[in-house]
């Protein structure tokens, strides 16, 4: 087996590169040399700006290269559709101090390069990277394995990730190559299953500066296609020639493919089509799939960087030391920390690619008849949302806290199938698939398949806001059909039910525009895939890990004397044995103090809640939870947790968990030993520690390995909430979790608290940031002068969240916010700097919302609730904030 290993290589295959013979002219720019600063002691990185002439294009390149004089291997990254050079400057610089040669570029048609955009044509863009390779393989600094031949590898996301693919295909010279979030085959990616793909088709030629910008071939097959709305045979050749799969036997190097989960332009699929065929030419193949992709979410771009480095390391440098990572990993929690690069715990891994098929597991699914009917609606208007292309993180997370994401299925025009409730947590890893039934009363149906995550009360989720179309073609006589739906790795929780979904249209493809009606029935179950092996593997503890130091055992002995402190307190009362908290007419009045911190203080709170404590300060918000945590005892009233009463040492409060802000850890030890050193502490077995459940909902990831000295104070405060949360307490306690850090990292402290509630437990937050309180809080307790002034849920509270506030890139006209504000379901529409504030009818919903704003072409950025928990606190509390 040849796996193109450096310094192991066997023999060279026949070069199969465009135009061997040109030759690369350097215009301009020739010994032009910038140095870059760096931070720190490392060499300063020389970057050289050229324009070259290659087959009669001018391509815009910068070469950069730090370090002494010597040879060393070389690396070619390549930019993003729309892009430029410029986009991975950075990478370059970082690269280079690696102690890489490293040549960027605009392809053609993009930045400052000449030419018509290609897509990647052999003939154009792909031949453009043997000329580049020509190139370094006659600067002084590269490495060579043979006359004309460098040590180069080839790296890049999107139309840069196809580059490389393609660049590995069509030249034997590339080493090694690391394609990111792109495409394996181009035709399935726009024309999956023979469907139009029409949004992004279009942001596709709007991006590249319109159809007079690309080939006159590709210009004239995307008109044709948006006319007609089905892609043709020819169309399906012309972007199949294009694509890394049309050379499938040729990629014959180590290549390590990172995909993106939220992504509806480039799939999984086309991943794992990718991986199945390199892998088959006995070539190493790595798959890991990224938190984020072109609908937004985390891109985890220190941590992909660094794998990518790690990579080239092992086979540029022929490092065989180098830690390449898992054979397969995906990241279940966004990523990497935000501070640092540090993995989160929820990135999960196998020694082996599990595929999209594994470990399946089937599930029944009935409907409300077995068979069901449905129509196409003439001109497929108004269609269905899944996703919205080019919207990205900005309008699916602001709408996704609103409890429902973007996904909006029509009445009359889908179908819909139930499993049972599943009886334990549920974790897909792949593609499901399924065979129904379809007839219809036109020969040719075209429907859209999903499956959603349904909750006990009924709310829905589709992961990843994804949908598979399928083109059923002699439909009218009944045919049996099996649909293969998008791969997504997501967590059904126990209790949930899967609901599959077939629809006659959706927003982002282009439907039949003839009126139709469609019939469907199950005929089989649902085959979902969990890929079993895919775990979090534990770090190992060092040996050294169970000697103490002197200061550990003395902060143990404390511990373990104030856990077992028992004092007598009231008996339990049986009526209150189910409710967290419930506190009545608490009063504290410290010592020679004027005033009463807390007076007269009455609430409850019920399983399932995140409480969150407002109040300005000197409200009496942190003595409210002194007390809670029976640090303090109150001079009237009582506390009740589970119907008991609450006293300093009460049995208890080893249900309750708390946060106090500055927790202290011993800094040579890892975050880890020094939850482990804790729990020992307290004298409980360690099975009921929970370790692993809570390291798991706090995110720290591999970082629990490093020593605490180390840490962020993101990753601190994270730690802080584990030590809080070990034991699984039912009430958890969090005072001011928020303090000191950036917004990236509150907005992880905002997840960890819902996960924290999501299986039932209960969480009390103080905080003084009320945005964060009305996103991560069901309900709210207003206290002032010591006095409770209102509790209840935040909806009640803040009002009805009927107001919308909708960002748009350039101001709407006046005629346009009037046809808005006519919609149905639209009480009215006003303009404002941001965008235009829109309040719901009874009758109006967000999604529809975003249906027609996308018909009107408003060019929306964000949707997201008005935000008025500000107005209703201070018009609470009025002048003492």
């Amino acid at each position: 087996m040849d796996l193109r290993l450096p310094g192991l290589r066997g023999p060279r295959r026949p070069r199969r590169i465009v135009s061997a013979v040109a030759a690369v002219v350097v215009l301009a720019g020739a010994g032009t040399w910038t140095a870059v600063a760096s931070d720190d002691d490392t060499p300063a990185v020389h970057r050289a700006d050229r324009v070259m002439a290659v087959d009669g294009v001018r391509l815009d390149t910068s070469y950069f290269t730090s370090g002494t004089a010597g040879r060393r291997p070389a690396v070619l990254l390549g930019h993003g559709f729309g892009g430029s050079k410029d986009d991975v400057r950075q990478q370059a610089e970082d690269l280079a101090r690696d102690g890489y040669a490293v040549l960027t570029w605009s392809a053609r048609g993009f930045g400052k390069s000449t030419g018509k955009i290609g897509l990647n044509d052999p003939k154009g863009e792909v031949a453009d990277v043997s000329r580049l390779i020509d190139w370094l393989a006659k600067q002084p600094q590269v490495q060579l394995d043979r006359s004309g031949d460098p040590r180069v590898g080839v790296a890049g996301a999107s139309y840069g990730g196809a580059i490389s693919l393609l660049a590995a295909g069509y030249d034997d010279r590339v080493d090694a190559i690391a394609p990111a979030i792109t495409y394996w085959n181009l035709a399935d990616a726009l024309f999956p299953d023979g469907v139009f793909k029409k949004l992004w088709a279009g942001i596709f030629f709007n991006t590249g500066g319109g159809a007079a910008r690309f080939e006159p071939a590709l210009a004239a097959m995307y008109e044709r296609v948006a006319e007609s709305g089905t892609p043709d045979t020819a169309a399906r050749e012309l972007l199949e020639a294009r694509s890394p799969s049309a050379v499938a036997d040729r990629i014959k190097v180590p290549t390590l493919l990172l995909q993106g989960q939220t992504d509806s332009l480039f799939t999984l699929a086309q991943s794992d089509a990718a991986e199945k065929a390199i892998r088959a030419n006995g070539a190493p193949v790595d798959v890991d799939w990224i938190a984020g992709g072109h609908d937004g979410g985390d891109l985890e771009g220190d941590r992909v960087q660094s794998r990518v480095r790690s990579w080239f390391d092992r086979y540029l440098k022929d490092d065989k030391a180098a830690d390449t990572g898992p054979a397969f990993r995906v990241t279940r929690t966004g990523g990497v920390d935000s501070t640092d690069g540090a993995a989160r715990l929820r990135g999960a891994s196998a020694d082996t690619y599990p595929g999209l098929e594994n470990g399946e597991r089937a599930f029944t699914l009935t409907g409300r008849r077995e068979e069901q009917s449905f129509t196409n609606p003439p001109g497929a208007s108004p269609p269905a949302v899944s996703a919205l292309p080019g919207l990205g993180g900005g309008g699916l997370s602001q709408l996704s806290s609103l409890g429902v994401g973007v996904s909006l299925d029509f009445p009359g025009q889908y179908a819909s199938f139930d499993s049972a409730p599943v009886t334990d947590d549920l974790r897909v890893t792949g593609s499901p698939t399924v065979t129904v039934h379809v007839r219809s009363t036109s020969d040719t149906a075209v429907l859209f398949a999903k499956v959603y995550d349904v909750s006990g009360s009924g709310g829905q989720v589709l992961p990843s806001q994804l949908v598979t179309p399928v083109r059923v073609e002699g439909a009218k006589a009944g045919k049996d059909v099996t649909i293969t739906l998008p791969a997504v790795d997501h967590k059904v929780q126990d209790g949930h039910r899967l609901r599959l979904v077939l629809a006659s249209t959706d927003l982002g493809y282009a439907s039949p525009m003839t009126p139709a009606t469609y019939t469907v029935s199950m005929k089989g179950a649902l085959k979902v895939p969990t890929a079993p092996a895919v775990t979090t593997a534990a770090a190992p503890l060092p040996s050294w890990v169970w000697w103490l130091p002197l200061t550990g055992a003395a902060i143990a002995l404390a511990l373990l004397l104030t856990a077992r402190r028992r004092t007598a307190g009231p008996a339990p009362d049986p009526a209150l044995a189910e409710v967290p908290l419930q506190i009545t007419d608490l009063s504290k009045k410290y010592a020679n103090g004027d005033r009463y911190s807390v007076r007269d203080l009455s609430f409850r709170v019920e399983k399932g809640q995140v409480l969150g404590l407002l109040g300005p300060n000197g409200a009496g918000k942190t003595t409210t939870l002194r007390m809670l945590m029976g640090l303090i005892t109150p001079d009237g009233g009582e506390i009740r947790v589970f119907g008991h009463a609450v006293r300093p040492g009460a049995p208890v409060l080893s249900r309750v968990g708390s946060f106090v802000e500055g927790a202290g850890f011993l800094p040579h030890l890892s975050g880890r030993e020094n939850l482990e050193l804790y729990w020992r502490a307290t004298g409980r077995p360690a099975e009921d520690a929970h370790l692993e459940e809570a390291l798991e909902i706090a995110g720290l990831g591999d970082a629990l390995a490093r020593a605490v000295r180390t840490y962020s104070q993101g990753m601190r405060q994270r730690l802080a909430i584990a030590q809080a949360m070990l034991g699984l307490p039912d009430l958890l306690i969090l005072d001011e979790p928020t303090n000191g850090l950036d917004p990236p990292q509150i907005r992880e402290m905002r997840e960890v608290m819902i996960r924290y509630a999501a299986d039932g437990r209960t969480v009390i937050v103080s905080s003084h940031l009320l945005s964060e309180v009305e996103q991560s809080c069901t309900h709210l307790v207003v206290m002032d002068r010591g006095r409770l002034v209102q509790a209840g849920p935040v909806a009640e509270i803040v009002g009805s969240g009927d107001t919308l506030l909708v960002g748009t890139a350039a101001p709407v006209e006046e005629p346009v916010v009037e046809k808005i504000a006519a919609l149905p379901g639209v009480a009215s529409a006003v303009p404002v700097d941001e965008g235009l504030l829109v309040r719901l009818g009874a009758d109006g919903s967000p999604q529809r919302l975003v249906a027609e704003l996308v018909r009107l072409d408003v060019p929306v950025q964000a949707v997201g609730p008005h935000r008025r928990l500000e107005d209703a606190f201070l018009t609470l509390i009025g002048g003492s904030a």
